[in-house]
């Protein structure tokens, strides 16, 4: 009797010999083979015909390949999409729960380096560490015209973390060493016992903004989310506020960000994501002057430690289903 074949169908751009050598060494796990086909950049009719037969999807990390309500109608056996990254906006959820197939992202295992991230970035911001590094490498000595223009301690500053997640709790546990007070918004309360294990204090999001020295963004995009942080919102701040955000691009309203750099309505900002990537030349974050702004190429989830836990907790979560287990970090349903 031939051992039974699992066939998982990959958005991912890993070739197909990858995928199935990471999972190959669990094979023994589920008593049976695999078979891995990828349909990255595949034409409609081929993705569909294979989806009909898969028992598992795999996503796409770099977000290009998008799953489809058309696609999900397709699914027949689909046990698990497993999302190879903590964002899943690249899947339609409403269609894949209507189908009753769970998605699973990454869980938390980025989220150290986001947090490691987070911090970074916010020390470069107050040091000026990209501008004196620049500057040092041309030949000049601008230490004098650096310390004019300010730069400052985190110590003693208010930090404001929006999004009290895996990475706002990782971002809260590394600044306890730092000597902040910690401010909070979700739009669910943690506990307080949390609240006071964390030295975290809640606050409405529009006081937070209006507090804090240092904000930093840790939520998913939805549309509640979206937007969330506009002119008004920008307005509101310190002018000597930083904002840093490493979740997604839409969540903040770029050309007001612009405006309020140049305009100096705040006095720095971070930004790893952004509302189309790779952004074009002429995205308003990438054409400014004299301002204290730190743009990265989404990096801050994505570094090689991160990339491996990842992996491992794909691999592991697939060979869980197949074996008849419920998956883990389920985004879509209670299992």
């Amino acid at each position: 009797m031939e051992n039974k074949k699992f066939l998982i169908a990959s958005f991912s751009p890993l070739p197909e010999a990858i995928i199935k050598s990471f999972i190959t060494p669990y094979l023994n796990e589920i008593n049976a083979d695999i078979e891995v086909i990828n349909l990255y950049n595949a034409d409609m009719n081929k993705i569909l015909k294979i989806l009909e037969d898969a028992d598992i999807v795999i996503g796409d990390h770099t977000f290009k390949m998008k799953i489809t309500k058309e696609m999900c109608n397709a699914m027949r056996k689909v046990r698990l999409i497993q999302q190879p990254s903590t964002g899943f906006d690249n899947i339609d959820i409403d269609a894949c729960t209507s189908k009753g197939i769970p998605v699973a992202n990454a869980g938390g295992s980025n989220t150290v380096s986001v947090a490691e991230y987070t911090i970074m970035t916010a020390l470069a911001l107050l040091k000026r560490l990209i501008e004196a590094h620049e500057r040092t490498q041309n030949g000049e000595w601008p230490q004098w015209e650096l310390m004019d223009k300010g730069t400052f301690d985190l110590a003693g500053k208010i930090w404001g973390i929006i999004g009290m997640g895996r990475i706002g709790k990782e971002v809260a546990k590394r600044l306890k060493a730092f000597d902040v007070k910690i401010l909070y918004y979700d739009k669910i309360r943690q506990p307080k016992e949390v609240e006071e294990s964390l030295g975290i204090e809640y606050k409405t999001l529009p006081r937070l903004l209006r507090e804090s020295d240092i904000i930093s963004i840790h939520v998913p995009l939805t549309e509640e989310t979206k937007n969330m942080i506009k002119e008004t919102e920008l307005r509101s701040m310190k002018p000597t506020a930083i904002i840093i955000n490493p979740s997604r691009g839409e969540i903040i309203d770029e050309k007001a960000l612009a405006k309020a750099l140049t305009e100096h309505w705040i006095w720095g900002a971070a930004i790893d994501v952004y509302s189309e990537e790779p952004p074009k030349r002429d995205h308003p974050l990438l054409n400014l002057k004299d301002v204290n702004l730190i743009t990265t190429p989404h990096i801050a989830g994505a570094n090689s430690d991160a990339r491996l836990r990842i992996i491992d907790f794909s691999i592991r979560n697939i060979i869980k289903v197949l074996k008849g287990e419920k998956p883990e970090a389920v985004v879509n349903m209670r299992l």
